[in-house]
């Protein structure tokens, strides 16, 4: 792998290149935060398709094409005087060690080149500074952001509105846990999933298409917290099923087209069997 000074001189060759494409390309030079906003949510979402594939090759790609927008936002806010690229290093460089009581003493925030603290070391009593498990240091963070300057003002305000409803769910639940608001067992939450699925039930039997909305969400976010007890990600899981079943169908589709017979012409039995053919292959393909 590379050295540091690679590094750090491969970040100042992206740098270098983006002023120049700023100053000189027609396209680069009519772009705004409002214009790449768009592009910048479809970068965000072809990483994620390559992370869910795990293709390292296109990771390495999607994760260029990321740095570039952040820059190019950085480019833009160095224009009209507001920050560049070095403030956003160095807030979030600070934001690391104000929320790392356990890592770095308070005083290291705004250090140049901040020192961690010998292991054990307690020079004085400091809050938060015992965190020996990633569940303690994720309890710990959200009560550190309460107490910055400029952090969240309550629990879930951190909580982005524009994040998908699935994903969003997750966040909400989790912010809550990290300051004790959740099932003292995990296995407590099926019954509050059986709750919902049966007011579910019982207003899709109503016919109420309001009522059943409602339900069919407090169901759903009764699912997505069953999941996040049992440390399984929601939006992962889906996602895995959205590929499986586009892989099923799309051999359904594939023998329909060497058959010569539109999917329209076939029975649901026929299709269901070739549904099981596909499911049946993969399987042996995972032995």
């Amino acid at each position: 792998m590379h050295t540091r000074e690679e590094k750090l001189e491969a970040f100042g060759r992206l740098l270098d290149v983006l002023d120049q494409l700023r100053e000189k390309c027609p396209w680069d030079k009519k772009q705004t935060n409002e214009s790449l906003r768009p592009n910048t949510i479809e970068e965000v979402y072809e990483l994620c398709d390559a992370l869910v594939r795990d293709d390292r090759k296109n990771i390495c790609k999607e994760l260029g094409d990321v740095l570039m927008h952040v820059i190019f936002y950085a480019k833009i806010g160095s224009e009209t005087e507001d920050f560049d690229i070095a403030d956003i290093c160095n807030i979030q460089a600070d934001k690391l060690i104000f929320r790392h009581p356990h890592i770095y003493h308070p005083s290291q925030v705004g250090a140049k080149d901040p020192k961690p603290l010998p292991y054990g070391e307690q020079e004085e009593k400091r809050e938060f500074a015992d965190a020996k498990t990633s569940e303690q240091v994720l309890q710990n963070w959200e009560q550190i952001k309460l107490k910055e300057k400029d952090g969240n003002k309550t629990v879930l305000s951190g909580v982005p509105e524009a994040l998908p409803s699935l994903i969003k769910a997750y966040r909400i639940q989790d912010k809550a846990r990290n300051v004790g608001f959740d099932w003292q067992q995990k296995e407590d939450v099926w019954a509050k999933v059986h709750e919902e699925l049966e007011e579910l039930e019982a207003e899709l039997k109503k016919e109420d298409k309001e009522l059943s909305t409602n339900e069919l969400g407090d169901f759903l976010f009764s699912v997505i917290n069953a999941a996040r007890l049992y440390k399984l990600n929601p939006d992962n899981a889906l996602e895995r099923t959205n590929q499986k079943f586009i892989r099923r169908f799309g051999y359904i589709e594939q023998h329909s087209i060497r058959a010569g017979r539109p999917l329209t012409e076939m029975t649901l039995e026929e299709m269901d069997a070739l549904w099981n053919e596909a499911k049946a292959s993969e399987n042996e393909e995972r032995k």
